[in-house]
């Protein structure tokens, strides 16, 4: 099967959702990639996976609470243990 692209290869859809983490310093707002449907395509699967103890995002904006500054970065891993609050970012 071919992807999109062209390539030879898997093509296996996915879909994006925006998200808002707050650890005790930071907000971070960034997308995670998740199933379009079925088995852990909820955004509260992937904060329950019991092996996953990180949270992969992408096009990722943190701000400092105690500040306010905002920085951006392309990827960033968010350790689970650090989450205080999550919820999805409604459009």
């Amino acid at each position: 099967m071919s992807d999109p692209s062209g390539e030879p290869g898997d093509h296996i859809e996915r879909r994006v959702e925006r998200v808002v983490f707050e650890t005790d310093r930071h907000q971070i707002v960034g997308d995670i990639t998740l199933p379009p449907a079925g088995y852990r395509s909820r955004f509260s699967d992937s904060l329950n996976r019991a092996d996953l103890e990180f949270v992969p995002l992408t096009n990722v904006q943190i701000t400092t609470i105690a500040t306010g500054d905002v920085g951006e970065l392309p990827f960033m891993v968010v350790s689970k243990f650090q989450i205080r609050i999550a919820y999805p970012l409604e459009p």
